[in-house]
């Protein structure tokens, strides 16, 4: 499957500097910022600076280099926010129906308080 990536969404507007953001921790190839909306006392996004929709997207087209920092960003990330001792959700939605809001691959770093069950039944 192709995937046609819009440069407009809100990610890539934070990765240009047009919109602020609160950043944890920037990387040479990842950004991690807190959620505008956090839904748990840790709540933070930790994106590709490179142009992927979502993660197969980024796992299928990805360099090595890409792929191997953005995934020690994540781990630096759940360090740095002290989230394994207590447990942590990782969630990366993609598509329309896993109710992706940005087409940008973002990862939901979420903790600090009882998270419920993932999903529940239809």
């Amino acid at each position: 499957m192709g995937y046609a990536y819009d440069d407009q969404n809100i990610f890539a507007k934070i990765l240009r500097g047009e919109i602020p953001n609160d950043t944890v921790l920037e990387t040479g190839h990842a950004l991690a910022f807190r959620d505008l909306y956090p839904q748990a006392p840790v709540h933070v996004l930790v994106i590709p600076k490179g142009p992927y929709v979502c993660y197969d997207h980024f796992a299928q087209t990805a360099s090595e280099a890409e792929i191997v920092d953005y995934t020690r960003a994540i781990g630096k990330v759940c360090e740095m926010e002290d989230v394994a001792a207590g447990g942590f959700r990782m969630i990366a939605n993609a598509g329309e129906a896993g109710v992706q809001e940005v087409p940008h691959l973002h990862v939901h770093i979420l903790a600090g308080r009882p998270l419920g069950r993932m999903l529940q039944q239809a």
